[in-house]
C-alpha cells in the first residue's frame, strides 16, 4: 500500500476497530487498552500512516491555549508559582496562552473544546479532578506521573526524585549522621511515593533505618515545627531532619533551636525543595534545587512539541535537580 494513501479508515479495517479507536490509540486518548493501542500502533507503522498535521489541527478546532493543573496547595508554594511562569514563558514560544485551571476542574463536557492540551503537575491519588483531565480528548503532559488507574497520558516530565533523596541522605551521611529522618507526605503522587521508597532502601542498604514522619504534601512551617518538635522529643538521637515539602524547612529550625539543638553541628537539617526559605533561613538550608521554572519549560515544550508533531505522544523527558549545600549541614567546616 503507497504510504502516502494510507488513511485512519486503512488502519481502522486492517486492526478490526473502529476509525475513532485508532484516532485515540493514535493520540494517546480515550478509553483504548492499552493492548489495542500497541497492536493499533504497530499496524498503522508497518502501513506507512503518516498523520495529517494539518487536518488534525482542523478537527481540533485549536483554540490556541493550553490548560494547566496544578495540586490544590499550590497558591500559597512557590515552587508552582515559578513553575506557572515557566510554562506560560515556553508556551508564548509557540503562539499559546495558559489557562489556570480552578482545582475542581472537570474535563467532562466544554473543556476539551476550550483548550488544545493540557498540563497536569504533581498529580495526587484522590484529586477528584485529575482522572477526568487525564481522559478529556486532548493531549496530556503530566509533571511527574499518576499513580491512579487512568489511561497512559500523552506525556510526561519527570525528575529523579530518588536520586535526589539520595544524595540528600548521602551527604548527612558523610557528615556523621547515623539517625537521620525524613518528614514526608503520604504516598499519593510519585514525588512522595519515590522519597517513602528511597528512605526504607537507603536504609536498609546503609544499615542505617531511616525514621519517616508524615507531613501534608503543602506543610506549613508550624506543621513541620510541631512534626519536628514530636520527632526530636520522642528520640533524640536523631541526628538530621529532612525535609520534604517546600517552604517548610524553617519550622525545623525553629523545632530544633527550642530544644536546645545546634544545626549543623548536633543536628543536620536539609530540605527536597529548594526556594526562597531555604536560602534566607538562619542558617541557610541543604537543599535540592528542582529548578522550577525550567521544569515548567520542559513540561510545556513537551505538549507543543506533541501538539505540532514533533514528539510522540507517549514521549517520556527526563528534568535534572542541583544539590545545594548550605550552613545547616556544614557548619564547623
Amino acid at each position: 500500500m503507497n504510504p502516502r494513501t494510507v488513511t485512519l479508515l486503512d488502519v481502522a479495517r486492517v486492526a478490526g476497530v473502529s476509525k475513532s479507536t485508532v484516532s485515540d490509540a493514535l493520540q494517546g486518548s480515550g478509553r483504548v487498552a492499552e493492548a489495542t493501542r500497541d497492536r493499533v500502533r504497530g499496524i498503522a507503522e508497518e502501513l506507512g500512516y503518516r498523520p495529517n498535521s494539518a487536518a488534525r489541527r482542523l478537527r481540533r478546532a485549536s483554540t490556541g491555549a493550553i490548560g494547566l493543573h496544578l495540586p490544590h496547595t499550590a497558591t500559597r508554594l512557590d515552587y508552582y508559582l515559578n513553575l506557572a511562569f515557566g510554562a506560560v514563558e515556553r508556551a508564548q514560544d509557540d503562539g499559546l496562552d495558559v489557562v489556570l485551571l480552578a482545582p475542581a476542574t472537570r474535563a467532562h463536557g466544554p473543556l476539551a473544546s476550550r483548550v488544545d492540551g493540557l498540563l497536569v503537575i504533581d498529580p495526587e491519588v484522590g484529586d477528584a479532578a485529575v482522572p477526568g483531565l487525564l481522559d478529556a480528548g486532548v493531549p496530556v503532559v503530566t509533571g511527574e506521573r499518576y499513580l491512579g488507574p487512568t489511561p497512559t497520558p500523552s506525556g510526561a516530565v519527570v525528575c529523579d526524585n530518588s536520586a535526589s533523596l539520595g544524595a540528600l541522605l548521602d551527604h548527612v551521611h558523610e557528615r556523621g549522621a547515623r539517625r537521620p529522618a525524613l518528614l514526608a507526605p503520604e504516598a499519593t503522587s510519585a514525588w512522595a511515593e519515590a522519597l517513602r521508597t528511597t528512605a526504607r532502601t537507603w536504609g536498609d542498604r546503609h544499615g542505617t533505618p531511616v525514621e519517616i514522619r508524615t507531613v501534608p504534601f503543602a506543610a506549613t512551617v508550624g506543621e513541620a515545627e510541631q512534626a519536628t518538635r514530636e520527632l526530636l522529643t520522642a528520640d533524640p538521637a536523631i541526628d538530621a531532619v529532612i525535609c520534604a515539602p517546600d517552604g517548610a524547612a524553617p519550622g525545623v529550625l525553629h523545632a530544633a533551636t527550642t530544644l536546645g539543638r545546634s544545626v549543623g553541628r548536633d543536628l543536620l537539617v536539609a530540605s527536597c525543595v529548594a526556594g526562597p526559605a531555604t536560602r534566607s533561613s538562619v542558617p541557610p538550608v541543604t537543599a535540592v534545587d528542582l529548578r522550577p521554572a525550567s521544569y515548567g519549560r520542559a513540561c510545556a515544550e513537551l505538549l507543543c512539541d506533541i501538539l505540532a508533531d514533533r514528539a510522540a505522544p507517549d514521549t517520556v523527558r527526563r528534568h535534572d535537580w542541583i544539590l545545594e549545600t548550605r550552613t545547616s549541614t556544614l557548619a564547623g567546616t
